[in-house]
């Protein structure tokens, strides 16, 4: 019996252990390298494939992970008046935000804290902490520095500032529709805010860092792209006249009952837009609780049947047409054309070219408006904006309304002699009538300051002009429709307009009241244009010779005296008595 373990000699005399038989199989060393060899192969091919071919995704991953470009927010240009004075600026104020995916588990304690400060409510905060799939999540935008730096104090890993810049608007609600306003984001959605936006904008910087998991930057990766800062705009408009223009329509829209009103200022010999206000308005640096009636700029984009403030432009044109003469006399009793009848109110049985003006005379505007070719007349609304957009770059201007000329029957023909059947807005109006101003010329519309006035467009000869412009003047005095349109110490010429509104296709009881007008009327040097819609009916207030004229006497008088323009009449004419009877233009 052999014990394990013994030593056995065989025969040779050299002896072994019993066990140094038990050697590995030849086949199982070459398995089991090969099997290293595959697992070694794989590593190398896996490393590879992971250096080599999808280098730059892992790259990017990294980066998105750690790397981060934050933006570097321009200051918004300026937009000040005319003289300066500012009307939108921008203010610089700190953004909260927080990164999710780089974010740890934030104590309850810290978001309660956080929670007050921003006044949000802790559940919405925790949400949105929660969130690992976000890099990037405002939590409260354009607080106060000083609030920014207590939320800073508070040492949350992965809550960051950012500065942004709010707008302000120191002329607040008499500004609005033309200023406009801006978005948080800091782009223009309204005004010249947003039809200037590229302008005033600027372009925003970078700034490439590394950030650590706790959302803490370590470096700076690369150079700063510096922010480019928007440019200043200078509007064309008069802070001072912007405030008494609504000053005036306020009190006006007031007395007389109306739903809304504008009026427009303008520079008689530049066409610069020195006012422009719309009511009902609405605080731009309030914004929370807007209605549309408030934001619409009325005066560029409301369309409405003129009434007779057209008549004096009909009137010009045949003039200058050699149509009709200053002293021819028309017969201005009423007259049908077809079914239709065409009357006035008031009986003159004969008046001139001056009475009809004076007077506001349909029957006489609507005999000299068949006296033109159709086309003729279409022609001439064309050439002075009728029915085309006024360019003056303002987001929402209307084009207005004028049928094609083939379309239209006499009845039709005579009623635009005293502006119906055709849609203008009150810039349109305005503009057109610096035909009167400018010797025969239509200037441009502009709301940003003129170095040098824009070339004009000749519409009627100086001669025509200067002639009609006389004849406006009476108008204003007794006898006309617009006494209370007169100016101490100048000479006013102006027409005013009422007329019916249309409602579905067929005309209702409802009014607009006009008047535009020009003083002085030697020199002109202001333009103003005021509509009231649907003013009451007390008083005579439904007439644009009642409720408009008394605004544009106010504004015309104080803007020319606060532009030092001397007096082209006797300053101890004694002004019409508001309470004395006046003549009311036909509707």
């Amino acid at each position: 019996m052999t014990r394990v373990g013994a030593i056995h000699t065989p025969r040779g005399g050299i002896p072994r252990r019993q066990n140094q038989s038990l050697r590995l199989p030849t086949s199982r060393v070459k398995i089991v390298g090969c099997v290293l060899g595959v697992l070694f192969g794989a590593l190398l091919a896996r490393a590879i494939y992971l250096q080599v071919i999808k280098q730059d995704f892992l790259q990017g991953q990294g980066s998105a992970r750690y790397s981060r470009t934050l933006t570097l927010e321009a200051t918004r240009g300026m937009i000040t008046d005319r003289n300066g004075e500012p009307l939108a600026i921008s203010t610089p104020v700190q953004s909260i935000w927080a990164s999710p995916a780089d974010m740890d588990a934030v104590p309850v304690e810290k978001i309660n804290a956080l929670a007050r400060l921003l006044d949000l409510k802790p559940e919405d905060i925790a949400r949105k902490f929660a969130d690992k799939r976000r890099e990037f999540v405002y939590l409260k935008r354009q607080i106060r520095p000083e609030l920014a730096d207590e939320v800073v104090k508070l040492a949350i890993p992965g809550v960051s500032t950012q500065r942004e810049y709010r707008r302000y608007y120191p002329a607040g609600e008499i500004m609005a529709q033309v200023v406009g306003y801006t978005g948080m984001d800091g782009r223009g959605q309204e005004g010249m805010e947003l039809s200037r936006d590229k302008m005033l904008a600027g372009h925003a910087g970078s700034r490439h860092v590394i950030k650590d998991r706790r959302g803490h930057i370590v470096e700076d990766v690369a150079a700063i792209e510096r922010p480019r800062d928007g440019q200043t705009l200078a509007l064309s408009l008069d802070r001072r006249v912007q405030y008494l223009a609504y000053r005036e329509l306020k009190a006006g829209m007031e007395a007389s009952g109306a739903k809304a009103g504008g009026i427009v200022v303008l520079d008689a010999q530049t066409g610069e837009t020195l006012a422009l206000v719309n009511l009902p308005t609405y605080n731009p640096n309030n914004r929370w609780d807007l209605k549309p009636a408030e934001m619409r700029n009325r005066v560029l984009s409301d369309q409405y049947e003129p009434g007779s403030i057209m008549k004096p432009l009909v009137i010009a044109k045949a003039f200058d047409d050699h149509l009709i003469r200053a002293e021819q006399v028309f017969d201005t009793r009423s007259y049908t054309i077809g079914p239709a009848l065409i009357k006035d109110t008031h009986l003159y049985p004969e008046l001139d070219i001056g009475g009809i003006l004076q007077k506001s005379s349909n029957v006489g505007a609507s005999k000299i408006a068949l006296l033109l070719q159709q086309k003729t007349m279409w022609q001439f609304f064309n050439d002075i904006g009728f029915g085309r957009r006024p360019q003056t770059g303002f987001p929402g201007e209307a084009a207005g309304h004028v049928r094609p000329w083939k379309t239209w029957r006499p009845i039709e023909q005579a009623t635009m002699g005293y502006g119906h059947g055709i849609s203008v807005s009150l810039i349109q109006m305005a503009r057109a009538y610096t035909v009167f101003t400018n010797d025969g010329e239509m200037l441009p519309i502009s709301f940003t300051k003129l170095d040098a006035p824009l070339p004009g467009k000749s519409i009627i000869s100086a001669q025509t002009a200067r002639t009609i412009r006389h004849m406006m003047i009476k108008v204003t005095e007794p006898g006309g429709t617009a006494p209370r349109a007169q100016v101490l110490g100048y000479h006013v010429a102006g027409k005013t307009g009422t007329a019916l509104k249309l409602e579905g296709g067929r005309y209702v009881k409802k009014y607009v009241a006009s008047f535009v007008g020009f003083a002085p009327a030697t020199r002109p040097r202001l333009i103003v244009a005021v509509m009231f819609d649907e003013p009451g009916n007390e008083r005579g207030m439904i007439y644009g010779g009642i409720s408009a004229a008394p605004v544009f006497a106010k504004v015309m008088a104080d803007g020319l005296r606060m532009l030092g323009v001397e007096p082209d009449a006797p300053t101890n004419n004694t002004l019409f008595p508001a309470d004395v009877p006046l003549v009311k233009e036909e509707t």
